[in-house]
């Protein structure tokens, strides 16, 4: 099982445990005298406060150890340490973010990948990148449009083929001229062929929003009737009028008219069971986000499942906020805390001084583990607190360094006119600094760069926006599609349910989609009958009686 912690931005100030260097040396040696072990202890610690020192005069990156390694050498400082009076406490401080005032331009990924055949997120959000711009994927989306559109259009220009025919001299079709009843259909066939082209428009052609893992039902059903009764009426115009001749005119344009009458029908019932249908609304659903939980509930009509999905990614990119990875880790100060270190006692000895350290250093972990939940409340509020302060700084900074750009009217000043980006770029140093320090603190670097922050400052200016306008974008964190990177031509999601995705939704049902490491967990209930009876009230109750009291107002 792989590690991954991301591509991430690393600042870290690591303070480790210091060991001695006991590799060479024996169990033994650790029960020799106590003049040796306290020139050893002095001498340990001599060269752990240096160390100490140094660790905290400049950043290092995270290392790891081999596991047999770390084992021997916190079992021999754990024995050693147990005749030392004034143990050196050092501990690890890991920050999500690099602290420096560069603009997140110092990248690190971290892995602990123990197998040749594990991989990472990145990897697999590059893949689904691969796919969507592959062209097995323009066809998997395309496919039913481009199919549709194929059998519609045989339909459509069935009757007007049935029309011309007789008149084709080619064929040596001898039949009647048309009077005023034959052109009277011919208008009446030429009006409803337009409202079905428009219609068929409306409904059918236009670019897919979703492409679905199974068939759709009610729209292969109305594909099915198109090419049940377009060739019926072919075969019936085969049989009945081009082997036998038929002369009159008259007959054959009522014949096509009854063509069109039925696609106009079967339109018709395209639009009740695919547009229609599911508008009255019968289920409730409740969509939870994991990993951060948030969630929303919504209404939905009778659809299936992998509609039901799609519409729920549609209410996804509008409703929810963006998720913010980097916040899961809430910014802790650094704190002493016991070392997690086990005793061991080799020559089991009831009352030795390892024991009884022992015991403290197991009562000291518990009544830290019973006091966390105390320390994350107030290092939620503390972080807020910050966030709020931030906020408020970087608010007047902003709003002062708008005070400072004017727009050119009619009248030429003294200052030389500048565009909206000469205009940002000049303005932008007075909040940068307030700005950074809250990106930072919220988490929001990886999103914003530089250049961005510059184009939207442009954009804010050129069109006279006020300084909370052109902060929105930093301080509202939702909906989803207002992150840059969500921004794609496709989105790719996994659909995970135990019942077949075609099948139509009901009370009960349970499905997820899962997007890298984000998923949408969705409940399904069935909206209750709504029983509302009427109450009618007696006038002669709404009479009143005024009650004197002399310990009141009136």
């Amino acid at each position: 099982m792989s590690l991954w912690t991301g591509d991430i931005h690393v600042g870290t100030g690591i303070n480790l445990p210091r060991k001695p260097n006991m590799e060479t040396e024996s169990v033994r040696s650790c029960y020799s005298e106590q003049s040796s072990r306290s020139r050893r202890s002095r001498a340990h610690s001599t060269h752990g406060g240096s160390n100490h020192h140094s660790s905290r005069s400049r950043p290092k990156h995270l290392h790891r150890t081999p596991k047999n390694e770390r084992s021997h050498n916190s079992t021999l400082a754990s024995k050693c340490s147990n005749g030392n009076d004034s143990r050196t406490e050092e501990f690890i401080e890991v920050q999500i973010l690099s602290q420096d005032d560069n603009w997140g331009d110092n990248t690190t990924a971290i892995t602990g990948n123990t197998s040749d055949h594990s991989g990472s997120l990145d990897d697999i959000s590059k893949l689904n990148r691969d796919y969507e711009t592959s062209l097995s994927f323009y066809c998997h989306m395309w496919v039913g449009t481009v199919f549709t559109t194929l059998l519609s259009f045989c339909a459509f220009v069935s009757p007007i083929v049935m029309i011309i025919l007789p008149k084709v001299e080619a064929l040596d079709w001898k039949v009647q001229k048309c009077g005023p009843e034959c052109d009277g259909l011919l208008i009446s066939l030429s009006f409803k062929l337009l409202i079905l082209l428009f219609g068929s428009w409306a409904l059918f052609f236009r670019r897919p929003k979703v492409t679905l893992p199974r068939i759709f039902i009610y729209r292969a059903i109305v594909l099915a009737l198109m090419i049940v009764f377009t060739f019926a009426y072919w075969l019936f115009y085969g049989v009945r009028i081009i082997e036998k001749r038929h002369d009159d005119y008259h007959s054959i344009v009522l014949f096509a008219v009854s063509l069109v009458d039925t696609l106009l029908f079967i339109h018709y019932l395209a639009v009740v069971l695919i547009e229609l249908r599911q508008l009255n609304t019968q289920y409730f659903v409740k969509v939870v986000r994991s990993p951060d939980g948030e969630s929303h509930c919504y209404t939905i009509g009778q659809l299936s499942i992998q509609r039901a999905a799609a519409l729920i990614l549609e209410y996804y990119y509008r409703d929810f906020s963006i998720y913010n990875p980097y916040l899961e880790t809430i910014p802790t100060k650094s704190r002493k805390a016991a070392p997690g270190f086990k005793m061991y006692d080799v020559d089991n000895v009831p009352n030795s001084p390892m024991n009884c350290t022992n015991r403290s250093v197991v009562g000291s972990d518990i009544h830290r583990r019973d006091s966390s939940h105390n320390e994350r409340f107030y290092e939620e509020h503390e972080y807020e607190r910050r966030v709020r302060k931030r906020r408020a700084r970087l608010i007047s900074a902003a709003e002062e360094s708008f005070t400072h750009i004017k727009r050119l009217q009619d009248e030429q000043g003294p200052a030389i006119p500048m565009d909206p980006s000469e205009a940002a770029q000049a303005i932008f140093p007075s909040m940068a600094k307030p700005l950074q320090k809250y990106l930072r603190i919220t988490r929001q670097q990886p999103r914003h760069t530089m250049q961005s922050i510059l184009d939207h400052l442009a954009l804010c200016l050129s069109h006279d926006l006020s300084p909370k306008a052109f902060l929105e974008k930093y301080l509202v964190s939702s909906p989803v599609l207002q992150n840059d990177r969500e921004l794609r031509p496709s989105q790719t999601w996994a659909l995970v349910c135990d019942t077949l995705l075609s099948r139509p939704v009901e009370a009960g049902c349970i499905f997820m989609l899962r997007q890298n490491d984000i998923s949408l967990l969705v409940s399904i209930s069935r909206l209750p009958h709504l029983c509302i009876t009427e109450e009618v009230i007696d006038p002669k109750s709404n009479k009143f009686v005024l009650r004197l009291n002399s310990e009141t107002s009136v």
